[in-house]
């Protein structure tokens, strides 16, 4: 029994396609797997509790910054609590914070969770004015029970 098609045309396009399949399927399996560790995933405080994300893996990290919460060190370095409704953690960064960095504001910050439990993040990004906020941060904040955005008259420009 010959599966083979009679036509030597369709028999040229079916070793083609029989070659290039496998030699495509590699390629994007290669690609795929240089791209796994490059991939950040965004969590709220309680996100990232739930789904007990192992220290060392780099993620961003969002929420709204505890009142009261920001310490400022003599060698730079700065740690404060982020927390949305149900969660919140604490963060170390050393540098410079963005100009409207402040208590009760959104941020997103990037890093890994440190052994101890302390995010520690390599960059902090601060909302950029009063009416926007980054989606991420708006969909945590609004899965939470946490966002008050559409009160303040304007809400989020960037969160619909």
């Amino acid at each position: 029994m010959n599966f083979l098609p009679k036509s030597r045309k369709a028999r040229r396009r079916l070793v083609a396609v029989a070659v290039a399949a496998p030699i495509l399927a590699g390629a994007a399996g290669l690609a795929f797997y240089a791209m796994g560790d490059s991939v950040s995933f965004f969590y709220s405080p309680s996100q990232a509790q739930h789904a007990h994300v192992p220290a060392g893996r780099g993620i961003e990290l969002g929420g709204l910054v505890a009142k009261g919460s920001v310490d400022k060190r003599a060698d730079g370095t700065v740690e404060f609590v982020i927390a949305d409704h149900a969660a919140q953690s604490r963060v170390s960064y050393r540098g410079d914070l963005p100009d409207l960095f402040r208590e009760g504001q959104g941020v997103v910050t990037k890093g890994a969770y440190r052994p101890d439990g302390v995010f520690q993040a390599s960059e902090v990004l601060a909302k950029h004015d009063e009416r926007y906020m980054p989606k991420e941060v708006t969909r945590a904040l609004k899965a939470s029970g946490e966002w008050r955005g559409d009160q303040a008259g304007g809400g989020a420009a960037g969160g619909q």
